[in-house]
């Protein structure tokens, strides 16, 4: 199972679509870390800002949609959207149970959560997925791995506009890649 990894869309339908475009034919699920519609008061207006058809492009794929809420996300976007999106975590289960093997995908914004609190909070072996900073992520570290797949629309970061892809099989999580939205590989982490 292949999973594209999507993070502070902030309204881009032309971001998300170049990234779906270069994806979504080869994944089974969407993971969506939040920040959907609503750039926020600290972002400018990202390229291709387009709440209505960001909207509808996300709402065409909900049955394919694993998502949480982000800052910037509230009542009014679920208004927008056809699946529940304001939950503050959610939990992915892959694969057989093995003391070895990361069969738990933690998956929340990063606004909640702090790093010490998810060390304290989740068993050895979770692959946890973030958003919320637009800074790329991919370590193993305190018995966990990390991983924020950056924006696809306002990336802090010198990758730039990134997004990422999960692969899981029958043994769990067995490969985790960082892309630019047109689909070039940045770095993996094979787990």
């Amino acid at each position: 199972m292949k999973f594209l990894v999507l993070s502070d869309i902030h309204g881009s339908a032309s971001c998300l679509q170049k990234a779906l475009d270069s994806f979504e034919k080869d994944c089974d699920a969407i993971v969506i870390c939040g920040d959907y519609l609503n750039h926020g008061p600290r972002n400018p207006l990202p390229d291709g800002w387009n709440t209505k058809s960001t909207a509808e492009i996300l709402n065409a794929r909900k049955d394919k949609i694993i998502c949480v809420r982000g800052n910037c996300d509230s009542e009014v976007d679920e208004m927008m959207l056809t699946f529940p999106c304001l939950n503050a975590y959610s939990n992915i289960f892959v694969g057989k149970p093995s003391k070895n093997s990361v069969n738990r995908i933690f998956v929340h914004h990063g606004h909640l959560y702090t790093r010490e609190k998810l060390v304290d909070w989740l068993p050895k072996n979770t692959l946890v997925i973030s958003g919320h900073t637009h800074v790329c992520v991919l370590e193993k570290s305190d018995g966990l791995v990390w991983f924020n797949s950056g924006s696809v629309s306002l990336p802090k970061c010198e990758e730039g506009k990134t997004c990422g892809v999960v692969e899981a099989d029958e043994n769990g999580v067995s490969k985790i890649s960082l892309y630019s939205i047109e689909g070039n590989l940045i770095k993996s982490l094979l787990v």
